[in-house]
């Protein structure tokens, strides 16, 4: 198992991001033990790396598992885990056991954030430690609707990265300095995140747009979502990935492929993907939670985009 350990002069950072991540990790030492909410994201990764330095064995990631987290996204957890050198464990739970949250309202997020975080208290006390912290950032409570955030303060979280008052680039580079392979990795939000409000949320649908998004990130697709409008699948696909899914062979493919695993009619949004298109409002406030690169060929640097190319059937 590796152990990514920031140099200690900070070198590859900026002076003030150095500093900043020397307050995270001394504040984290000063606890007799943390458990990080872990996703595999960026953002809870770097609090875990910083966890695994100021305490060493003191400090364990953990994920929750549910219906929402894609198998994938576990894996990924899992692997993080590793590179960091921290303990990792799992808890299970199911977010559809709360009738608030399958209702889909307004304040389904902080519902399932509640339970979630909830679960990770129980696991802290059987492990003896006292202390839960999230990967919230400073940028976080500016962007939208984010009525998580409201469960991370009553639950009294400790959330190092925004006391510290670190924003989401400097997390990247903190990252980077780790050599954290999510450094550039894109935010991922839970799949009821593309059910639109008011819509609820079950089983069945959460499958379908698990096993539709596997398909896209198969096929090479990076930036993208598939929104459940009850039934009819909106594929959103990042502006500059978006000519490749004007190929014919890929509409023809994605309709196939999409209505194999449940949707009854499939379409491409083409105002592209945007976080947040089926939350109240529509304002970009998707909740990651915690949350790169894109594919080259945008056709706007004089790459040629392949419009032959043969998606699998």
């Amino acid at each position: 198992m590796s152990h990514h350990t920031l140099a200690a002069d900070g070198s590859d950072l900026a002076p003030e991001t150095a500093a900043k991540a020397a307050a995270v990790r001394d504040a984290l030492a000063e606890r007799d033990g943390v458990l990080v909410a872990f996703s595999g994201g960026v953002d809870s990764s770097v609090v875990a790396a910083l966890a695994r330095d100021a305490l060493g064995d003191d400090a364990v990631a953990c994920t929750a598992r549910s219906e929402t987290l894609p198998a994938a996204e576990l894996d990924d957890a899992r692997r993080v885990a590793g590179e960091i050198g921290i303990r990792h464990e799992t808890v299970t739970f199911s977010e559809l056991d709360d009738p608030n949250f399958v209702a889909n309202d307004g304040d389904r997020c902080y519902h399932c954030r509640t339970m979630r975080l909830g679960r990770m208290y129980e696991t802290a006390q059987e492990l003896g430690i006292g202390t839960v912290c999230d990967g919230t950032n400073a940028d976080d409570p500016g962007e939208g609707h984010r009525p998580g955030l409201r469960a991370v303060e009553e639950l009294d979280v400790f959330s190092p990265l925004l006391d510290a008052d670190i924003t989401k680039e400097e997390v990247r580079e903190i990252a980077e300095a780790y050599d954290l392979s999510v450094a550039d990795k894109p935010s991922m939000a839970c799949l009821s995140s593309r059910i639109p409000t008011g819509l609820e949320v079950t089983e069945e649908r959460l499958t379908r747009v698990e096993k539709a998004e596997r398909v896209l990130r198969e096929w090479g697709f990076e930036g993208f979502r598939v929104r459940d409008h009850d039934g009819l699948a909106r594929v959103e696909i990042a502006p500059d990935e978006l000519e490749r899914a004007l190929d014919p062979a890929f509409a023809d493919a994605v309709h196939e492929h999409l209505t194999d695993v449940g949707f009854e009619y499939v379409t491409l949004d083409m105002a592209g993907y945007r976080t947040g298109s089926v939350s109240p409002g529509g304002d970009g406030g998707e909740e990651t939670g915690d949350d790169t690169d894109r594919d080259g060929n945008d056709g706007g640097d004089g790459t040629t985009v392949d419009l032959g190319r043969q998606y699998p059937r």
